[in-house]
């Protein structure tokens, strides 16, 4: 276990240290759940009354917040604490599971794969035919890459992953736990003798940029036709589902639970909020914000805030919710 003194975390963080402590921290850990040997964080004002019953020995703490450290303990003010408290994290980080071979004999892969520099391939592991790995790919085990798929360099895919035939990986993303690439989109079509349905075929593939990370048990469907596209830098919460022929812009965000429909388009830095709904072709443009739990039913311009449902104007839908409720007293 590494631990450190409040003197050399300050180095780290170069903030303006308050008070001491004797103590070697252990690591990082909530107020009110932090032990007299770690250090934790206080962000607002609403948090400074539970400093005072934490047994932390030293906090991060916005240098705004007027607080003071108190007997054996100290403070590290920095202008914001959870960007601080991100860069201690790396510090404390076990790091990943190890493997003891780079590439496990329990292990599928076909003759015909490409293999970079100092990949890692878990046990149990499936790479199709004509795979290309970038050098640094990381396979926890049971991936399974199938056919003519590409992977950049320095992407790291965790265990239950699959990633379908034809799909192009960028450089340095992460996949966790049982993420779905390029299942087959949502599409049907009613029968001539109308008593059933038919699959349409999904021919397409799913395009993904450098620096994305998705999360446990997302799904991205590959294109009806041409492809699904995630921007560079997109970050994708867990369950979130992207349908057939989206395309996302760079350095997009999407909360837990939230959708988008087949077609939809999303700008460059595009905020969608947890369990959001987005319906089939719309566009929306760069830096517009979806409010969690909306409907958007239209296209929205760049830079606007939206919620509800169907979703619209945030100030405005705010002051409907206020009048609805002034009636309800009434």
């Amino acid at each position: 276990m590494k631990s450190l003194t409040i003197k050399e975390i300050n180095e780290i963080l170069k903030g303006e240290l308050a008070g001491n402590t004797n103590r070697k921290i252990s690591g990082p850990e909530e107020l009110e759940k932090a032990g007299n040997d770690h250090i934790t964080f206080i962000g607002s004002k609403r948090y400074v009354r539970l400093w005072e019953t934490s047994k932390a020995c030293a906090a991060i703490v916005d240098e705004k917040l007027e607080i003071e450290p108190g007997e054996n303990r100290a403070l590290i003010r920095v202008t914001n604490a959870d960007l601080a408290m991100a860069k201690l994290l790396e510090v404390f980080d076990p790091g990943p599971p190890q493997f003891d071979i780079a590439i496990h004999p329990t292990a599928v892969i076909h003759e015909s794969v490409t293999i970079g520099k100092e990949c890692k391939i878990g046990a149990g592991c499936y790479v199709g035919k004509d795979v290309i790995l970038g050098d640094a790919v990381v396979l926890f085990p049971n991936v399974t890459i199938l056919d003519e798929t590409k992977v950049g360099n320095g992407t790291i895919i965790w265990p239950g992953t699959v990633i379908r035939e034809r799909c192009e990986i960028g450089n340095f993303c992460i996949f966790h736990t049982n993420v779905s690439i390029g299942a087959d989109g949502f599409g049907y079509r009613p029968s001539e003798d109308d008593k059933g349905l038919i699959k349409v075929p999904q021919i397409g593939n799913v395009i993904i940029g450098n620096g994305v990370e998705i999360g446990a048990n997302s799904c991205v469907d590959r294109g009806k036709f041409s492809s699904t596209i995630i921007g560079d830098g997109c970050k994708i919460d867990n369950l979130v589902q992207i349908a057939h022929n989206c395309i996302m812009g760079r350095s997009c965000i999407m909360a837990g639970n939230s959708g988008l429909a087949g077609s939809v388009t999303l700008g460059d830095g595009v905020i969608i909020g947890g369990s959001a709904s987005i319906k089939d072709h719309t566009t929306i443009h760069s830096g517009a914000i979806v409010g969690a739990g909306s409907g958007v039913m239209n296209d929205v311009p760049a830079g606007k805030i939206v919620l509800g449902y169907p979703a619209a104007d945030s100030r405005e839908m705010l002051k409907q919710w206020v009048a609805l409720r002034k009636l309800g007293k009434k």
